[in-house]
Formats: C-alpha cells, sequence, structure tokens
C-alpha cells in the first residue's frame, strides 16, 4: 500500500518543487532590482558600475540638503493626505448609499464610481484637465487633490462596501431595538466594525496617490510633486541621490505596509 502510494507521492512532491521554483524565481525577478536600487545609494562612485567601490551616506547628506527635493516631497505629502481624506468622506459616504438604499439607477452609479480603477490614468488626467479648464479653475495642487480623490474613489467604495456586505444588519437592528438613534448606532456600532477597512482603504490610497504620476502630469501648476521631480531629473540620467530617494520611499512603503497589515487584521470582535 505504501509503495503503491509512494509514485503519486513524489509527483505530488516534484509538482510542488517546481511550483516553488517558479515563484521564487519570479519574486527573485521582482525584488532583485529593488535591492540593486538600495546598493546603489551607498556606492562612492557616481556612476553606476558593479561591484560598487565603496560605501558612503554623501548621497543622503547632498538628499537633505536639496531643496526643491524637500519642497517635492512636502507637496506630495499635501496632495496625498487630502486627497485620501476626500476620497475617504466621498468612498464611505457612497459606500453606506449603495448598501443601504435602493435608488433608480443603482447599477450605473455603482458602475460609474468604479470606472476610475478601470480608466488609464491618462484618460483621467486628461478629462480632469478638461473640466478645469471649462471651469477656469488654474492648475495647482489642488487641482491634483481632485484628480487623485476621484481615481481612488473606487479604491475606498470596493473595501468598505465589501465590509459592509459582512457587517450583520442584525447589529444595527438591535442597537435600534434598544433605543439608539440611527446617528448614535452610526457611531458605536458601524463605524468601528468598517474601521479597518476605512483605515487600509486610507493607507492604500495614500500610497497610491503619493507617486501617482499620469493625473498628476495633466494638473499640477508650477509646483512639483516628488514623482514628478524623481521624472523630471531622471530624463538626465539615473544618479545617487535618485537611488537614494528611490531607498526612502522603500523604506517608508514597508512602513505603511506593515501599519496596513496591523489595521485590517481582522479582531474577534470584528466579522
Amino acid at each position: 500500500m505504501t509503495q503503491a502510494n509512494r509514485p503519486g507521492t513524489l509527483s505530488r512532491y516534484g509538482a510542488d518543487t517546481a511550483f516553488m521554483t517558479f515563484i521564487a524565481l519570479l519574486m527573485a525577478f521582482l525584488y532583485i532590482p529593488i535591492w540593486v536600487l538600495i546598493a546603489f545609494s551607498f556606492s562612492s562612485s557616481r556612476s553606476l558600475t558593479w561591484p560598487i567601490p565603496g560605501l558612503t551616506l554623501d548621497w543622503y547628506r547632498k538628499l537633505f540638503a536639496n531643496t526643491d527635493l524637500q519642497a517635492a516631497v512636502w507637496n506630495s505629502l499635501y496632495v496625498a493626505t487630502f486627497a485620501t481624506l476626500l476620497a475617504l468622506v466621498v468612498g464611505v459616504t457612497a459606500a453606506l448609499a449603495l448598501h443601504r438604499f435602493d435608488f433608480p439607477g443603482k447599477t450605473l452609479f455603482r458602475r460609474l464610481i468604479l470606472l476610475p480603477i478601470t480608466l488609464p490614468g491618462i484618460v483621467t488626467g486628461i478629462s480632469m484637465l478638461n473640466m478645469f479648464k471649462l471651469l477656469g479653475f488654474p492648475l495647482s495642487l489642488e487641482t491634483v487633490i481632485f484628480g487623485h480623490a476621484t481615481a481612488l474613489l473606487g479604491v475606498v467604495v470596493t473595501q468598505v462596501y465589501a465590509r459592509l456586505q459582512r457587517l450583520p444588519r442584525s447589529l444595527e437592528e438591535a442597537s435600534g431595538d434598544l433605543g439608539a438613534t440611527p446617528l448614535r448606532t452610526f457611531l458605536y456600532i458601524t463605524l468601528p466594525n468598517l474601521r479597518s477597512a476605512i483605515l487600509g482603504a486610507g493607507l492604500l490610497s495614500f500610497v497610491l496617490s503619493f507617486d501617482e504620476i499620469p493625473v498628476t502630469f495633466f494638473l499640477t501648476g508650477r509646483d512639483n510633486t516628488l514623482p514628478m521631480y524623481i521624472y523630471s531629473t531622471m530624463r538626465r540620467g539615473v544618479t545617487p541621490e535618485i537611488n537614494a530617494v528611490g531607498t526612502l520611499i522603500v523604506l517608508a512603503s514597508l512602513i505603511l505596509i506593515v501599519l496596513s497589515v496591523i489595521v485590517t487584521r481582522d479582531r474577534g470582535g470584528e466579522r
């Protein structure tokens, strides 16, 4: 019996080994360039040569002394923060409306909200540019905020609506039966159960907004965001300073990923 099962066991073991090897090669293909970028950010040579002749922190010192870069970072933080807040306010409200109410055109409304996810960023950017030009709004960081919030709306609605679908209506009904007002029920029952979905959507929206290029390219005025600054700098060639910027972005992204995992992890009291 054991020998009869051995060929099948060996075959399954070989398939699992081949699959894990493929996954390892795929992960190496995706992440080795990131480690190369980090290594070159500490290179003592300005030219990107391998092996690295020596290690230095000079590029990070020059990075923190670059006033244009610092301004671009603060612009990106400003845009990402307010675009995320705007997307959360509108997106959570839209998700609640889709979940609780039946109204004419509900299916169309849901499709339109999710449309920016499926559209290329360049289409969203051109469309928003035409709208702002038609309304006479000058291009600025504020127009970028509205553009990013529009593009991120589908992300927020998708995550919050999915959590609402898993939330038992009996909890809200029990709160109402106990005499709570709709507002009190929302604040003490619905909102706490949506907390992880809202925080997860907010972190994801912030990261997507922070490194957004197509929409920003069409809607920004004279002020540069960090991705636009890096793009304009790289047109003259990749420098160790750019590698240093990329390393700091990778570090910040890892921190946000860890925070996202922590806040979106289902707790015992959430369903």
